[in-house]
């Protein structure tokens, strides 16, 4: 079996280490396999290699000796170091960003409730509350305080829902104090970032054709 394998592309060098052999393996093979590309890179051309772990997640000691190893060698260097899998909290803050959370509770004046992915709220945000979610807000309860879709930076979230009674509305890092508005001229039922970064409201017929990946997700409507 062998632990370390070359292989030429277009884009350049990848190293594969097989997943199924046991670490010291691989340190010992990478080494003759570098020791042997040196001595066949006589002028010592720049070369960077891409590495792939496959089905092994290299611990920070374990990228360490590698670059180490590769850093012995004039000339090489490592591009990247990549991996089919990934760790488990990794992979539950991934599903928990795609997931829509039903939330129905209070948020009272001066509790921040703070939510991964989509929300669908049927609770009461209080005057001085907040609720914010990295994803979308789909509001179907009483919001007085203020609601944030797309906390911190995701300006393509929307907030769905009456939102008139707000104190201020927030998409990513855009905000509008409802207050303020004239008494003309309410929020509609959809609320997002247009392309002049502004906060905008629209009909809620218009969402699927201003942001028509939300139907393909759920599976439409």
């Amino acid at each position: 079996m062998q632990a370390v394998t070359l292989k030429g592309h277009k884009e350049g060098f990848e190293i594969i280490l097989d997943s199924r052999v046991s670490f010291a393996e691989i340190t010992s093979e990478l080494e003759k396999l570098l020791k042997e590309l040196r001595m066949n890179n006589a002028n010592q051309k720049q070369t960077a290699f891409d590495i792939t772990t496959g089905m092994r997640l290299l611990t920070a000691e374990e990228k360490k000796e590698i670059e180490k190893i590769v850093s012995r060698f004039e000339g090489f260097s490592i591009h990247r170091i990549t991996a089919d899998v990934i760790q488990t909290d990794i992979a539950l803050d991934l599903m928990n960003q795609r997931s829509t959370h039903r939330v129905g509770r209070v948020v009272r004046n001066g509790q921040v409730v703070t939510i991964k992915g989509d929300v669908l709220f049927f609770g009461s945000v209080h005057q001085g509350g907040i609720l914010q979610a990295t994803g979308n807000i789909y509001v179907l309860g009483e919001v007085q305080g203020i609601v944030h879709a797309g906390y911190e930076d995701n300006t393509r979230a929307v907030i769905v829902g009456d939102l008139n009674t707000a104190q201020q509305v927030r998409i990513g890092d855009v905000v509008t104090i409802v207050a303020d508005r004239p008494a003309d001229e309410p929020l509609d039922k959809v609320v997002y970032v247009s392309d002049l970064h502004n906060l905008e409201s629209t009909d809620v017929h218009t969402l699927m054709t201003l942001r028509p990946k939300l139907f393909v997700k759920a599976g439409g409507f």
